[in-house]
């Protein structure tokens, strides 16, 4: 855990001032996948929205609940969280008035024209890169899902996300492919090939509300508290506290619940809070 104390190090000590803006961007940017990093495996470096897709993949069946109708728009809601994160998209400037975050649009940052060097991530920046006016979160999030009776709008819809996800933990070597026979269809599947990499993220879950929780959120590492809520908005988060103990499950619990209950506009408006972050929390909690 030493790269990732040291990476979380160098994010609070740098810089916010105007001067230092663009060096702090890069620090950060540099810094986002040093969470699991500990022997500078390319495996680290997964995205938010590869480890919320992880959390829900059973280790042998090779795919996530078919109950689950939740995490297709979870996943989108990860795409915006990771494009802010990345510093490519933000919430508009509203200047001297003060707007809940539900009624302001995403506008990209000078930094949206460089890829992002993940397929997904590039698609849904392009589409908001490219609409005049700009859309809300929500509506982001719906339009990615295909969540529209605007036939106009079907063209922003992000297809076979899921299957394109799980491809790319295949590459990083996190999952493998099968193909199962189910009666009257074949299936591909994809178990998890790489045990250790899915455990660590089931770890980093149970960590940020057991043994590294701080009652402030804005406290938490950003990367740990948007997996917390985008894992719970998929319906994936009980599967990473299913191995605790019945005590460490009641009191990992109880936070969640009280991350819950905070209020995004006001947490948003505190120093060094990502707008985008709680903006998308914002649209899974109304």
């Amino acid at each position: 855990m030493a790269m990732r104390s040291q990476a979380l190090t160098r994010r609070h000590q740098a810089k916010h001032t105007d001067g230092g803006a663009a060096a702090a961007e890069e620090d950060v940017e540099k810094d986002l996948f040093d969470d699991d990093e500990e022997d500078g495996s390319k495996y680290g470096r997964l995205t938010l929205m590869e480890e919320v897709l992880l959390l829900g993949i059973k280790d042998r069946e090779g795919y996530t609940s078919f109950w689950n109708d939740c995490i297709s728009s979870g996943l989108r809601g990860c795409m915006l969280i990771e494009l802010g994160l990345r510093h490519r998209v933000e919430l508009e400037n509203t200047g001297m008035r003060k707007r809940s975050l539900s009624s302001r649009k995403v506008v990209p940052m000078p930094k949206a024209e460089q890829p992002t060097g993940d397929v997904i991530l590039d698609e849904a920046l392009k589409h908001i890169r490219t609409t005049e006016p700009g859309e809300l979160v929500q509506d982001w999030i719906e339009l990615l899902s295909g969540e529209t009776w605007n036939p106009l709008k079907l063209k922003y819809q992000l297809r076979n996300v899921r299957e394109r996800i799980a491809k790319n933990l295949v590459e990083k070597g996190v999952l493998t492919t099968e193909k199962q026979n189910f009666l009257l269809f074949d299936m591909t599947t994809h178990p998890v090939a790489d045990a250790p990499i899915k455990e660590r993220v089931v770890k980093k879950v149970q960590d940020t509300v057991l043994s590294k929780w701080q009652h402030d959120p804005n406290r938490i590492d950003k990367r740990s508290l948007a997996l917390i809520y985008m894992a719970h908005a998929s319906d994936v988060l009980e599967n990473a506290f299913a191995p605790l103990t019945d005590d460490d499950y009641e009191l990992a619990m109880k936070r969640v619940r009280d991350l819950l209950e905070v209020d995004p506009d006001v947490e948003a408006q505190k120093p060094q809070a990502n707008g985008i972050l709680w903006s998308v929390v914002a649209a899974f909690l109304r």
